[in-house]
C-alpha cells in the first residue's frame, strides 16, 4: 500500500486556487494602500485590511469564501478609483 506524501490537510485544486485569489487581492489591496498620500490614512486602511483578511482566515465555507472575495474585490475597486479621482 503506497503512502501519500501529501499532509493530511492538503488543499483541494478549487481550495488551492481560491488561496491564490485571495491572496492575490490581499497584495493588490496593499500595493494600492501605498498610493494613499496621507500617513494616518494609509495605517488605517492597512490595518483595516489586515483584520479584516485575519478575522476571515478561517472561512472554509465556498460560498461564504466567494461572497468575501466578491466584497473585497468592490473594496479594492473603490479605493482605486478613489485614488484616480484624488489625482485628477
Amino acid at each position: 500500500m503506497a503512502v501519500s506524501k501529501l499532509p493530511f490537510a492538503a488543499l483541494s485544486l478549487k481550495q488551492f486556487l481560491q488561496r491564490q485569489k485571495v491572496l492575490g487581492i490581499y497584495r493588490n489591496m496593499l500595493r494600492t494602500i501605498q498610493r494613499v498620500p496621507d500617513e494616518a490614512d494609509r495605517k488605517y486602511l492597512r490595518d483595516w485590511a489586515r483584520g479584516e483578511f485575519k478575522r476571515n482566515r478561517s472561512a472554509t465555507d465556498q460560498d461564504a469564501v466567494r461572497m468575501m472575495i466578491t466584497q473585497a474585490n468592490n473594496h479594492l475597486e473603490e479605493l482605486q478609483s478613489s485614488l484616480a479621482l484624488a489625482k485628477s
